[in-house]
């Protein structure tokens, strides 16, 4: 990761951050979105030295650009003039800063949030591609470390909704594509459908995450055929795969029956929309709680007229009946949480978080849930769980 180096004195109080802060070591301080106060603390950590992404700043660069443009203009010499474009100092061109997996996908989520609800069509393709091959390349190397992490994240709170929503779909959606054997072509089109197929509505999407009361009728009749507005969207920002585009017009009208012998676009459109059933149903909202992972997991096995559901079964044979960063209880009564899939659908790798007496364990303990003792009993709803969870310790498992 390319870090820049921002020079002394070159925010302002009161300005409205294009680009997020961080410390030397890629750490994110302050998010992008966010105003600059005149706080101790905000002050403080100014004067510490902030560092910003090299791909977040060209707003910076048009800023200066534009004071080069008005020293010129003054008449200025050419020492200070110079002095502009050297305060900008890469920290090292050639060093890459691992922030690890929790905080990457923070970041990713972070860049979802901000280039869904806000696209700009000068340089939206190319932000969209590098979130979505970046989102890609991680899953590839950890994808049960992942995927518990988002399933988890996304069980946890509501704010960036949009953001989370997406890359969990697309997390789901490329797993799935592999397990059912598709095509390259086919996987990168419901890749990119998944991360984009709500676009036309993200803001409304982290509007009704954090409103108190079910959608008004109004509300609900606003999001109808947002499929068709979203690629109607995401062709004018330069998107040009008809696979792509069609897969997003579809998503919310393909119907239950097998997989086979539908055009590509319907097949890939009738898991995506399962794909965000399930991402919805584990995902809390201020007007309902989250489900428990196996109910989440069964309604999608199931279809519209309750018979089994093809791209559902895909769902469930990819991520379990008990999902990957779901909360489940054992038979010894201990409390953990999934942390990688197991031999069966039914028979996960838990991580037991809370004893058989209800109190905190000071670490995970992996559980083989294959031996009797330590089989699944009950899945359970995340509010459930009165615990902070470290997952920092859950990835290094």
């Amino acid at each position: 990761m390319d870090l820049i180096q921002l020079p002394p004195n070159s925010l302002r109080v009161g300005q409205v951050l294009t680009f997020s802060l961080r410390d030397s070591s890629g750490k994110l301080l302050v998010a992008s979105g966010q105003t600059l106060s005149n706080a101790p603390q905000m002050q403080a950590l100014l004067a510490s030295g902030v560092w910003v992404l090299a791909h977040e700043t060209k707003e910076y660069h048009r800023a200066q650009a534009h004071k080069m443009d008005t020293l010129m203009h003054q008449g200025a010499n050419l020492g200070d003039i110079v002095k502009v474009q050297a305060d900008f100092i890469r920290q090292d061109r050639n060093k890459k800063v691992d922030l690890g997996e929790q905080a990457a996908w923070a970041d990713l989520q972070m860049h979802a949030h901000s280039l869904l609800r806000d696209p700009r069509t000068d340089d939206f393709r190319g932000r969209f591609q590098q979130l979505h091959n970046d989102a890609v390349a991680r899953l590839s190397n950890k994808p049960d470390a992942i995927l518990m992490l988002l399933i988890y994240d996304a069980s946890q709170g509501f704010e960036k909704y949009s953001g989370r929503h997406a890359l969990l779909c697309l997390a789901l959606a490329e797993l799935c594509a592999a397990k059912l054997g598709w095509p390259d072509d086919w996987r990168l089109a419901l890749t990119q459908a998944a991360l984009s197929m709500n676009i036309s509505i993200s803001a409304q999407q982290d509007r009704l995450a954090t409103q108190l009361e079910e959608p008004s009728h109004s509300q609900s009749q606003a999001l109808i055929s947002h499929g068709d507005r979203s690629a109607t969207l995401l062709t004018e920002l330069g998107a040009s795969s008809e696979l792509w585009l069609k897969t997003v017009c579809l998503h919310h009208d393909a119907g239950p029956g097998p997989l086979a012998g539908r055009a590509p676009a319907e097949q890939l459109a009738r898991l995506l929309r399962r794909i965000d059933m399930f991402a919805s149903r584990v995902s809390p909202r201020g007007s309902r709680k989250a489900q428990p992972g196996a109910m989440a997991a069964r309604a999608v096995f199931l279809d519209e007229l309750k018979q089994p559901d093809e791209a559902g079964a895909a769902i469930v044979k990819t991520i379990g009946l008990y999902p990957l960063g779901s909360l489940v209880r054992l038979a010894n009564g201990e409390v953990g949480i999934v942390f990688k899939r197991g031999h069966s659908a039914t028979e996960p790798m838990v991580a037991s978080l809370l004893g058989k007496s209800g109190n905190p364990l000071s670490e995970p303990v992996p559980r083989d849930t294959r031996l009797a003792a330590q089989a699944v009993s009950a899945s359970l709803a995340p509010h459930e769980l009165k615990l902070r969870v470290s997952m920092e310790k859950l990835l290094k498992l």
